[in-house]
């Protein structure tokens, strides 16, 4: 008897712990937004590379999360909804873009702040955006060249 009443507190216990990390990771991934925090949304031409649970950065500190991407049929461009901190207020002027680590680093929300005097408040879009660029596509063009500059010129 004493022993099943061991087994089902160890059992109680591991239960509890694991119920707790499962909390903190859904915070920390930005799955749960957390209580102290607000959202923005904001829309891509293209979030290659950014996906839910992905960083938002404000001068290299993260201050947010994303917590949804969709693709909105009516404009083709990926929205993107990100939670903010709530001692992190943006003025409405500010922008944000999609950064990259590296050649080789994962991607990450940048915001850079505007000097507007007014806020962006809960639920507000950032219109000011900037898209992924393609390494692929700006390594192409550097090894192709550009075509308009090998056209000879006429002679006067």
């Amino acid at each position: 008897m004493a022993y099943e009443r061991a087994e089902i507190l160890a059992g109680a216990a591991v239960l509890a712990v694991a119920a707790a990390f499962s909390v903190f990771a859904a915070r920390g991934s930005g799955l749960v937004a957390a209580p102290d925090s607000y959202s923005l949304t904001a829309s891509f031409r293209s979030a290659e590379g950014i996906s839910v649970g992905s960083d938002v950065r404000l001068a290299g500190v993260k201050v947010g999360t994303v917590t949804a991407l969709t693709l909105n049929p009516q404009t083709f461009f990926a929205d993107a909804t990100i939670t903010m901190r709530n001692d992190v207020l943006l003025p409405e002027d500010s922008a944000i873009l999609v950064s990259s680590e590296g050649l080789l680093g994962g991607s990450f929300i940048e915001i850079s702040p505007g000097g507007a005097l007014e806020n962006l408040g809960p639920g507000d879009e950032i219109e000011n955006t900037q898209s992924a660029v393609s390494l692929i596509t700006l390594l192409l063009k550097f090894v192709g060249g550009d075509d308009a500059a090998e056209e000879p010129v006429a002679a006067p």
